[in-house]
């Protein structure tokens, strides 16, 4: 039995029965890593020749292989136990760039910062105006035992 995927939704490890066939389609580069088991996996490449080289990919436990966008991607089980694989969009895979770490990052922080402490003093500044009938010396109104001062 075949099922076929967008590859959008397909992050993630994956377990496919012995049998069964997985049709995938990725909208973004992405690495497959077989994680258990052995599979038999075809890329819709022209055929060039025998094996790896004709689309076949046979790949066993902790080998992976990188796909372009927009392939067509068939993967199946070839034993009789089941398959387990991962797939990562490259995006995961690709290291921070030195600015992102070294500019970009600080920069998120402070921002981050600046709204926390802007809420912060927002808070404080409405705690403080809830309080301020308290604050103001007694004016106007008769104060409670519990606020007078004993002489």
């Amino acid at each position: 039995m075949q099922q076929s995927f967008s590859a959008a939704g397909l992050a993630g490890c994956w377990k496919l029965a012995p049998g069964r066939v997985l049709g995938v389609r990725p909208r973004t580069e992405g690495v497959l890593l077989i994680t258990q088991g052995e599979a038999w996996v075809t890329l819709n490449e022209r055929p060039r020749g025998h094996g790896n080289e004709s689309g076949d990919h046979f790949l066993q436990a902790g080998q992976q292989l990188s796909v372009r966008a927009g392939r067509h991607l068939v993967i199946e089980s070839m034993d009789r136990a089941p398959l387990q694989f991962e797939w990562t969009p490259a995006a995961r895979w690709m290291p921070r760039s030195r600015w992102d770490e070294a500019v970009r990052q600080p920069l998120r922080d402070l921002h981050r910062a600046g709204w926390l402490a802007g809420s912060a003093l927002l808070r404080l500044l409405l705690g403080l105006a809830g309080y301020s009938e308290y604050l103001v010396a007694g004016r106007g109104r008769t104060l409670s035992p519990h606020e007078v001062n004993p002489p």
